[in-house]
């Protein structure tokens, strides 16, 4: 058994698929079966159970998979200590965050890494979608870690740590009848048309819940895949939005209202694998977002 065998069957095991995991680990699908088989060989047993239309793991498999987890994290880390004391912190970081995230200057944040830990490598990602497909890549060890915004419900198996929360707001154009009070209540915009984002992102699945929890399930007029092109939409009377209160640029015919009558808010949060020792990279790169969410943090 090395740990090249384990590798590959975590990937298998996590993806259920062979393909999959070849794409995952940058290599060729025969490659990743021959490892299988080998480490079948030699602990005598059968890690899956295949079929021509899916690969299960097996009672053996399902008692591996952690311990070759835990395997594979304790070498990730003996490598590391020893990296480290030689020539500075290495390794590689698989990040994954919103798109156009207005909280956190993740430019500067990650540039301000890489001038600390140069011979770590950072990749970055996004998800078509949104909150829900990066929590799906970090529980599924395709990300590292990943700053989202989902419901508390929604977080089953990361560890989390809370960044930054921001109240909801509702956008209605300026000529709309609510556009010259203080502020509106949820039942007073159930009627409405309303620009939103895809389902799988974390503000329109807690502002769906929030219409559904008063009886009102609220109409989608518009989808977009950014929160900052929404109040163009507003802008130009096809609907009406109820966003995180960020900083979205200004938009000339839009009326920003506070949300009354509920405390409903939205919770920017990054988050690794629940269960597992973040690495050295990825635990000095939690603690300088740590630092960024401080009121003198330079990223915040």
């Amino acid at each position: 058994m090395d740990s090249r065998q384990l590798e590959y069957f975590v990937a298998v095991a996590e993806e259920l698929s062979f393909t999959r995991a070849a794409q995952r680990l940058f290599t060729v699908q025969s490659t990743v079966s021959a490892a299988v088989r080998a480490l079948e060989t030699d602990l005598k047993t059968t890690l899956f159970d295949r079929s021509t239309r899916r690969v299960v793991l097996s009672t053996a498999g399902q008692a591996l998979l952690p311990e070759a987890k835990a395997a594979l994290e304790a070498l990730d880390r003996a490598r590391a200590a020893v990296e480290e004391a030689s020539s500075g912190l290495r390794g590689s970081i698989r990040i994954g965050t919103l798109a156009r995230l207005s909280l956190v200057n993740m430019a500067e944040l990650l540039g301000a890494f890489h001038r600390k830990y140069p011979l770590v490598e950072v990749q970055v990602a996004t998800s078509p979608s949104g909150s829900t497909g990066l929590a799906d890549d970090v529980r599924h060890g395709r990300l590292d870690v990943a700053l989202l915004g989902l419901p508390k419900p929604e977080l089953s198996g990361l560890d989390v740590r809370d960044i930054a929360t921001v109240p909801f707001v509702a956008l209605v154009p300026s000529a709309h009848p609510l556009a010259g009070r203080t502020g509106v209540r949820l039942p007073e915009l159930a009627q409405e048309r309303f620009v939103d984002m895809p389902a799988g992102f974390g503000n329109r699945k807690m502002v769906d819940r929030a219409f559904d929890a008063i009886g009102m399930p609220r109409r989608i007029q518009v989808e977009v895949p950014e929160l900052t092109t929404i109040p163009d939409y507003v802008r130009v009377g096809l609907g009406v939005g109820v966003v995180p209160d960020l900083e979205l640029p200004a938009a000339h015919g839009v009326a920003k209202l506070p949300i009354e009558g509920t405390a409903l808010t939205w919770t920017l949060s990054v988050v690794t694998p629940a269960g597992r020792r973040p690495s050295r990279a990825v635990t000095a790169l939690l603690e300088l977002i740590g630092d960024s969410t401080r009121p003198e943090g330079p990223y915040f």
